[in-house]
């Protein structure tokens, strides 16, 4: 993922725009993308700032309020597929795609793995 151009060059795109240049004539003068110095404009319209957005850090996992069920589901059905809990969760009003329901579950210690030999 690229870096966010620097606060010096935002400033001065910025302060390019303000002063009557055109949007594409700034982006043009700066060798940024239109679509850059058109945000940038609109960032600085909506949240009063023209710094970057923070990059990285952690989110929570979507399914991490509903822990009581997941946990629930499992326990009473302990080799259910992510198909099925899929299928299980929407019944509870829970909304997640298998792969996130996958990524929960590994995170929170409840993967299984199917064997042939515990059949």
């Amino acid at each position: 993922m690229p870096r966010p151009i620097s606060n010096d060059l935002r400033e001065r795109i910025a302060e390019a725009i303000d002063n009557g240049m055109s949007r594409n004539a700034a982006a043009k003068r700066f060798n940024v993308g239109i679509s850059t110095a058109v945000r940038l404009m609109q960032r600085r319209l909506r949240s009063g700032t023209l710094a970057p957005k923070q990059m990285g850090g952690y989110r929570q996992y979507l399914l991490e309020p509903h822990e009581a069920v997941v946990r629930e589901l499992v326990a009473t059905t302990p080799d259910i597929t992510l198909a099925e809990l899929e299928a299980q969760l929407r019944k509870h009003k829970i909304k997640a795609s298998a792969s996130a329901i996958h990524r929960y579950l590994v995170h929170v210690g409840l993967r299984f793995k199917k064997n042939f030999a515990r059949q």
